[in-house]
């Protein structure tokens, strides 16, 4: 097994993130890169159903729908892109696993009793799954030995930073900004609390 450098002091604070992804990772998802891949592949799905659900749920809130229609086919375009990655390499799309990163998170979810609120609050939950995407992205796409893969995961590293963007910057729309600000600063430290209490696993992404 190789052995990852350490993760750089710039990395630290990726997107804000209150705790940096443990560099062992990278060795652990090669593995097999199956494994990874496959998960990668069921997370991008997973995000193209999550901004579906809220499109469906939150009609009314125009602008996000707006917003929201593109990232859809974007993000299904990801699911087919890792599909194809794993074709190529021959390899089957495995079984869907639990992510009990997302449940974690979901359990942090305050359940407001203003409409606009409860979008806000879902989008901000949004946002931090896709900036710890991203960070986790960019390690694969600086760390991991093969250099096909470096590339491949370097597109979907800038594509999840905009995503991350995208959802604070609606979020505001529904939601003081100082008020988003202060929940977004509540999930960071929720979300160290729970990166540091999960297993370190190398099949998934999260």
């Amino acid at each position: 097994m190789s052995t990852t450098p350490l993760v750089p002091e710039d990395h630290k604070h990726v997107l804000g993130l209150k705790l940096p992804t443990d560099p062992r990772w990278v060795d652990l998802t090669q593995l097999s890169i199956g494994d990874i891949l496959t998960d990668h592949a069921y997370c991008e799905q997973k995000a193209a159903t999550s901004c579906i659900s809220l499109i469906q749920t939150f009609s009314e809130c125009t602008e996000m729908v707006r917003a929201l229609a593109p990232v859809v086919t974007e993000e299904w375009g990801h699911f087919r892109a890792v599909l194809a990655e794993l074709d190529k390499r021959g390899l089957p799309l495995g079984r869907q696993r639990k992510d009990h990163y997302v449940n974690a998170l979901r359990a942090f979810e305050r359940k407001h009793d203003k409409r606009m609120d409860r979008v806000a609050e879902r989008l901000i939950g949004f946002a931090l799954i896709e900036a710890r995407s991203c960070e986790r992205f960019r390690l694969l796409s600086l760390y991991v030995n093969d250099a096909q893969l470096r590339e491949f995961y370097h597109k979907f590293m800038v594509a999840e930073a905009g995503h991350y963007r995208l959802m604070i910057d609606l979020a505001a729309l529904y939601m003081a900004p100082e008020k988003v600000e202060q929940r977004w600063q509540e999930y960071l430290d929720y979300e160290a609390e729970i990166m540091q209490q999960l297993e370190i696993k190398g099949d998934r992404i999260h």
